[in-house]
C-alpha cells in the first residue's frame, strides 16, 4: 500500500475511533513490574494529621480526611494502591460529621483516641482504639466526637472499583428510609444468629471490637504463612463483612520470619500493636504502632516481629479476586522475597 493510502486509511481510522492492535504500544506485552509498596508512618503523619484540625471543619468540607496517595499513582489518581483508598479522618472534641451516604463501601479503623460513635443506619457504634466499623455501600452514616482529646482513625474503600466500573454514586442528608436492623446483641453469641434476617451483601453487625479478635487471635492454628490469622466475617453467610473489603487480624509472634507469600491481590495493613518489618519484593520497611503499609499485589511478602508479638490489621480486595476466579496465591517456604 503507498504511503498516501496509508496516511488515508489511518486517518480513516481515526475519525472512526478505531486502531489497529498491533499499533498500541505493550498491547502483547505482559506486565512484568508490579506496584511499589509505601510505609506511611504514624511519627511523621500525626503531626500533619493534627495540624488539620487548624485548617477546616467538617461543617466546611464534609469529612476532614488525609488521603494516602500511592507514590507511583498518574497524576490525578489518589488511591492508596491498586483498587485500595485509604486515608486518616480526624475530629476534635465536640465536633459531629453530618450524615451521608454512598455507594462506595467505608470501613473506619481506629488508630488513637476513644470517645466518638459513628451511627450506621440507626445503630450506634462506639470507637475505640483497635475496633473496627462498617459503613457498607448506601448505608446512612455520620460521626460524633464527645471525648476529651481528638480521635484519628483509618477510612479503607473500595472508590477505585466503583470509578472504573462508573457506580460511584453519592447523596447528602437529611437521613431518610432507614432500614429495620436487628440490634448487635443478636449477633454476640458465636455460632447463632437470628433466624429471618434478611442477607444485604454485607454484614449485620458494624462495630467489632479489637479485644474479641485479639482473643480470637491467640488460640487460632496457624495460617500457610505460619502467622494466625483470623478473619472478620458476615455472621450470616461466614464470609466477607463487605462485598469488596476482606479483613483480617494478624498475629506475628516474636523474631520469627513469615513464610514468603505471593498473591493477585491487594492490601493496606495498619500496625495494630507492636513493631517489626515487611518485605516487599525488593523493599524493606521497618513500621511501628499506627504505621500504614500498602502490600500490592505481585510480590513476595514476609512479615517479622521484633522482640514482642505484634498485630496487624488488613484489609484486601481477595475476595472480588476469588470470585472472578483470577485469584492466585502462593507460599514458598524456601524463598525469601526478592
Amino acid at each position: 500500500m503507498q504511503a498516501t493510502q496509508t496516511k488515508d486509511l489511518a486517518r480513516a481510522w481515526s475519525e472512526a475511533h478505531v486502531r489497529p492492535l498491533w499499533e498500541i504500544p505493550l498491547a502483547h506485552a505482559e506486565r512484568t513490574q508490579p506496584p511499589r509498596a509505601h510505609l506511611w508512618e504514624w511519627r511523621i503523619l500525626e503531626p500533619l494529621v493534627l495540624e488539620a484540625l487548624n485548617v477546616t471543619s467538617p461543617d466546611a468540607v464534609e469529612r476532614r480526611v488525609l488521603s494516602l496517595i500511592d507514590p507511583g499513582a498518574a497524576g490525578g489518581e489518589f488511591h492508596t494502591t491498586t483498587n485500595l483508598n485509604a486515608a486518616f479522618q480526624i475530629l476534635k472534641p465536640g465536633e459531629s460529621a453530618r450524615p451521608h451516604r454512598h455507594s462506595m463501601n467505608a470501613l473506619r479503623f481506629i488508630l488513637k483516641g476513644s470517645g466518638a460513635t459513628t451511627t450506621v443506619d440507626g445503630k450506634v457504634c462506639p470507637m475505640a482504639e483497635g475496633d473496627l466499623l462498617l459503613t457498607p455501600g448506601w448505608t446512612w452514616h455520620e460521626h460524633k466526637h464527645s471525648g476529651d482529646a481528638p480521635i484519628v482513625w483509618l477510612d479503607v474503600l473500595d472508590v477505585a472499583l466503583h470509578l472504573y466500573f462508573g457506580t460511584d454514586r453519592f447523596e447528602p442528608g437529611p437521613v431518610h428510609d432507614v432500614p429495620e436492623l436487628p440490634r448487635e446483641a443478636a449477633f454476640a453469641s458465636a455460632n447463632v444468629v437470628p433466624a429471618d434476617v434478611a442477607n444485604h451483601g454485607y454484614s449485620p453487625v458494624f462495630h467489632y471490637p479489637l479485644a474479641d479478635a485479639v482473643a480470637a487471635a491467640r488460640h487460632a492454628p496457624k495460617s500457610p504463612d505460619g502467622t494466625r490469622r483470623v478473619r472478620y466475617i458476615n455472621p450470616l453467610t461466614g464470609g466477607t463483612v463487605m462485598s469488596t473489603l476482606d479483613c483480617y487480624l494478624v498475629a506475628l509472634d516474636p523474631d520469627v520470619d513469615s513464610v514468603p507469600f505471593r498473591t493477585t491481590a491487594n492490601a493496606v495493613c495498619a500496625i495494630v500493636s507492636g513493631s517489626g518489618t515487611t518485605t516487599v519484593g525488593d523493599q524493606r520497611f521497618a513500621w511501628h504502632q499506627r504505621d500504614v503499609l500498602s502490600l500490592p499485589h505481585g510480590h513476595w511478602i514476609t512479615h517479622r516481629a521484633a522482640g514482642e508479638p505484634a498485630y496487624l490489621f488488613v484489609v484486601t480486595d481477595r475476595d472480588v479476586y476469588r470470585r472472578l476466579d483470577i485469584l492466585t496465591e502462593e507460599y514458598h517456604a524456601d524463598s525469601r522475597a526478592k
